[in-house]
């Protein structure tokens, strides 16, 4: 890539560091109150990517203070067995957030999953209601990735009140809530996908574009306007000339780099800063429930979280 003090690239481990920071804060206040947060992952069947996922999020969830716990569940089990253990989690007061573990077995269907969990329990943002709230501009619990993207733009400076900004991807939990989440901030927002006729002719005009759409190297740099800030959102395997295995984005960054005042590195970018928000999530949810509780039983206390 480029020398580390290159100031175009949007890295994304000092954000992390400083939401895990403020997490951490919270999570030791919360638990000298009695309501440790705790995280539960859910992994269904042996799959070697979603091991290193998980020690990711344990691990920083270890620096935020927050308890983590791995069920692993067989890869014959029937998605109705799945979903009575997620409701089981649901009605575990000590339990503040369930992280389901993608890929899953093909016969059980990943979208029936993400209802299952509870929407004060949804600390991925992936529940109709969670996306749903966006709509409304009720923006804290917003899909990890997708909310990490638009901090990460936040981190150029550049002022969002009509920003023209230009998204390649629609999808449920990515493209599609970062439309939502920037137009809540006053951007005006362009969405392209596959049936979209010149994705080069909006993405020039863009002032911030974001990529999100699985195709290495995608973007060049005739389809970047000169001093733009480029979200690369994009992970994909590639293998290079020597015959290694490298992971690159949507976006073909040594040409792009030298046209936009901005872009995010692939790894090193956006990936950071979605445990993070997982994190900052928690703390939300774990709040959320706090004022449920209170709101039934008219005080909050240890009780609720023993």
């Amino acid at each position: 890539m480029s020398q580390p003090d290159d100031s175009r690239y949007l890295r994304g481990g000092p954000v992390a560091h400083r939401i895990i920071a403020a997490v951490r804060e919270d999570a030791a206040i919360a638990t000298a109150e009695g309501f440790p947060p705790k995280l539960v992952s859910i992994t269904v069947g042996d799959t070697d990517a979603v091991d290193v996922y998980v020690r990711n999020q344990r691990a920083k969830a270890a620096l935020a203070g927050i308890s983590f716990e791995e069920r692993r569940f067989p890869a014959d089990i029937t998605a109705g067995e799945l979903e009575a253990a997620i409701h089981g989690l649901n009605a575990d007061p000590r339990v503040t957030g369930i992280i389901i573990q993608r890929p899953v077995p093909a016969h059980i269907p990943i979208k029936t999953l993400q209802a299952a969990v509870h929407p004060l329990k949804d600390v991925e943002g992936m529940h109709p209601a969670s996306i749903g709230n966006i709509v409304y501009n009720q923006l804290d619990l917003a899909p990890c990735t997708a909310a990490a993207s638009v901090e990460l733009l936040k981190e150029t400076g550049l002022d969002l009140k009509g920003l023209e900004v230009v998204v390649v991807g629609h999808s449920e939990i990515v493209g599609k809530p970062i439309a939502f989440l920037l137009m809540s901030e006053g951007a005006t927002v362009t969405v392209c996908h596959h049936m979209t006729r010149s994705v080069a002719a909006h993405a020039r005009r863009a002032d911030a574009l974001f990529v999100a759409v699985g195709k290495p190297r995608l973007i060049k740099a005739d389809m970047v306007k000169p001093g733009a800030a480029v979200i690369d959102i994009g992970i994909n395997s590639e293998i290079g000339p020597d015959g290694q295995s490298r992971i690159v984005g949507d976006v073909d960054t040594e040409s792009v780099k030298h046209v936009a005042s901005w872009i995010t590195p692939v790894p090193g970018g956006v990936g950071p800063i979605t445990v993070a928000i997982l994190l900052r999530n928690t703390m939300v949810a774990l709040s959320r429930q706090r004022a449920r509780y209170q709101a039934t039983y008219g005080v909050v206390d240890r009780l609720a979280a023993e």
